[in-house]
């Protein structure tokens, strides 16, 4: 099959799972049935018809409006849906589909990357972590090992590499928990790096996280100047940042760090 076929495919499936995600972004915080419960107008209450909620194009369609009472339909679903997909055709581009093995190890991070997609925008939100998403993240970090440990002829290294990965940040983190009473770290973040580590292994999870207390030091103080918010930050964002390029850049950038710098 064609790459551009391959990748329209990704493209298409991932825009559609970007649709399911603003739904699971709205419903968690607020303790919602995210599967039975049918999608609604937020502002008149009108119940959504299948051709309103075409990824994407119903939002152009309709010009940003609801159909009904034409209030503004939040610019933040096409967004959340383009995005879902664009990164699910990136992970097939870094991972590959040529294979049995590399078709479920890209499955496994395309789910890790939407999971951190509702989870960083409801972190941003709210300042709270939802369990079930780290919860889950750590369901696929399972898989994923597992997956990696019978491709390998049942190496025991890989399992180390990824157990070490568990403990090698969120340890860390749970001791300045203790130390600080919970006020430098939440838990959320705590879980988030184990279920990380577990995914990732520990040498890209301690890059991840590097990489996210970077953004986050660039960051949230161009935020505090120019929105004026006060100095505590959700923390998930930046490491889910940090989750994904290491994803996608981990392996290059720390082969360029040892030889530059060792070599």
């Amino acid at each position: 099959m064609e790459d551009y076929i391959v990748y329209g495919i990704v493209l298409i499936f991932g825009i559609m799972i970007g649709s399911f995600l603003n739904v699971c972004i709205y419903r968690i915080p607020e303790e919602l049935n995210i599967v039975t419960e049918r999608s609604h107008c937020m502002n008149c209450n009108t119940k959504l018809k299948w051709y309103d909620m075409i990824p994407v194009f119903s939002y152009i369609f309709l010009l940003g409006k609801c159909r009904s009472c034409k209030s503004r339909i939040s610019i933040q679903y096409p967004i959340i849906e383009a995005l879902n997909g664009i990164m699910y055709v990136l992970v097939f581009y870094f991972y590959g589909w040529d294979s049995l093995y590399s078709i479920l190890i890209s499955t496994f991070y395309c789910l890790t990357v939407s999971a951190l997609i509702v989870l960083s925008v409801i972190d941003f939100r709210t300042n709270i972590i939802p369990v079930g998403i780290n919860v889950f993240l750590l369901v696929v970090g399972i898989a994923t090992v597992l997956t990696k440990y019978f491709e390998s002829g049942r190496s025991t290294d890989i399992v180390l590499d990824h157990a070490i990965g568990f403990f090698a940040i969120s340890l860390f983190l749970l001791l300045i928990y203790y130390s600080t009473k919970g006020r430098a770290i939440g838990g959320g973040d705590i879980k988030l790096m184990a279920s990380a580590g577990l995914l990732l292994g520990w040498e890209l999870v301690v890059l991840s996280f590097m990489i996210g207390c970077v953004l986050a030091t660039i960051i949230h103080p161009i935020r505090m100047r120019v929105r004026n918010i006060g100095r505590a930050l959700a923390f998930g964002p930046y490491l889910s940042m940090g989750i994904v390029l290491a994803l996608f850049f981990g392996r290059q950038l720390i082969k360029w760090y040892i030889n530059t710098f060792f070599v």
